[in-house]
Parts: C-alpha cells; sequence; structure tokens
C-alpha cells in the first residue's frame, strides 16, 4: 500500500506567514493530510488555518518541534484548544500524555533522542527501536519518526521501526526526493511529511508549489501497488 502523504506547510520548521494562502490556492488537490509547526503563526491565524482545512475535509496535524516538557505541553494544549486531528511531536512526556488521553486528537510522539532546531535524530537504531516499542506499550496510537534527520542510515531505521511495531510509523523531515519516497513505501511505513521540499521546488524544479504537490501525488498514484 502507498504511504499517507502529510502536507506540512513548514518551511525550515516553522509555519509560512503566508500559510492560509497557500491552503486556499491548493487546497482542491488530492492531498487530504495537511498540517504546520507550533511557531511561525499567531494563534489566532493557527486557529483559522486549521478550521479551514477542516472544512475542506482535511485530517489536521500540529506538528510541536519544541522539547522541553512545559513547551510540549503547552503545544498540546493549543492542538486541542486549536481543534487538531493530531498532535505530532514532542518529547514524550507522562504530562502530555496524560492530559491528551481522554481529548478528542491523537498524539504521535518522537522516538528516540531528538535535539536542536532544524531537529536531528541520534542514538543507536536499537536504541530508537526500544523507545518506540516502550512508547506503543504506553499506549500511544503513532509515532512520528524523524528518518531522514538521523545521523546514521535513515533507511534501515525506518525499516527496523516499523517492522518492529504494530502502530502508525510517520518518516517525517527532508524528504526532498522521489528516491526517498521509494524508500519510504518500501519499508512500509504509513505516511510522511513534506514540507520545505515543496518550497524549493525539489520534485519539478521549473514549476510551482501546486506541481510540486502534484509530482509527489502523481509519484504516489502511480507507485500505489
Amino acid at each position: 500500500m502507498k504511504p499517507e502523504f502529510i502536507l506540512m506547510l513548514t518551511y525550515n520548521d516553522q509555519t509560512v506567514e503566508n500559510a492560509l494562502e497557500i491552503f486556499r490556492e491548493c487546497k482542491n488537490s488530492p492531498v487530504t493530510h495537511w498540517g504546520f509547526k507550533d511557531i511561525g503563526l499567531p494563534v489566532d491565524q493557527m486557529k483559522e488555518l486549521v478550521n479551514e482545512m477542516k472544512q475542506a475535509g482535511k485530517t489536521t496535524y500540529l506538528e510541536v518541534v519544541s522539547l522541553s516538557e512545559q513547551d510540549g505541553l503547552s503545544g498540546a494544549k493549543l492542538s486541542v484548544e486549536a481543534g487538531f486531528d493530531v498532535l505530532m511531536g514532542t518529547v514524550f512526556f507522562d504530562s502530555i500524555w496524560d492530559y491528551l488521553k481522554d481529548k478528542p486528537i491523537k498524539y504521535y510522539p518522537f522516538p528516540g533522542h531528538v535535539h536542536s532546531h532544524p531537529s536531528i535524530l541520534d542514538g543507536t537504531i536499537d536504541e530508537i527501536v526500544n523507545h518506540a516499542l516502550f512508547l506503543q506499550g504506553k499506549g500511544v496510537p503513532g509515532l512520528d519518526l524523524l528518518s531522514y534527520r538521523y545521523v546514521g542510515n535513515a533507511k534501515a531505521l525506518l525499516r527496523e521501526v516499523v517492522a518492529a511495531t504494530k502502530i502508525p510509523i510517520v518518516s517525517a523531515g527532508s524528504i526532498a526526493s522521489f528516491e526517498r519516497l521509494a524508500e519510504v513505501k518500501e519499508t512500509g511505513a504509513w505516511g510522511f511529511t513534506i514540507g520545505s521540499a515543496l518550497f524549493d521546488k525539489k520534485f519539478v524544479p521549473n514549476g510551482s508549489f501546486i506541481d510540486n504537490i502534484n509530482a509527489v501525488c502523481d509519484w504516489l498514484k502511480k507507485n500505489q501497488a
């Protein structure tokens, strides 16, 4: 099965200022999963953007790349207040999970040791797999894996985490080529995010933003088997 494409209106790990304008121009594309980061826009504009996404029938994602417990909890509260469907990211803390357990939102935290901005993932593959299994045991419904932000072999990491777990794994960050799309599909990951690469026109160098979206969608359609 083809992985799900989560389109992030973000560049260098923060939401672009004209995210709402871009969404309005591109909302009729085949992409059904849309999201952005917790930094880059005022809260009222975030809420307006989420509302328009939901009115257009999209599944909405807030990715929190802040790494402290306090910032993660603030991001979780924002995700609920704004009505997102999925909260991605944050370093896992029991306080965040306890807050979200009875809320109508899914929580996909980062497995492994994440640091810096833009985010970097380090540690051994075994350590990250074990942490993913720990988080699965906690009951989280999915994971936000920074595969291509990993300091080691990204494809091997993604393959091992997917194989070891039974929950959706999203490969997030730095997918900027059809080769990496093929790798994500080969591992069996549930989904992937693309943000900066669309703005940098990595898929159609001379095309528009929507041309780059459509190029990814067309690739997925041709390679869905």
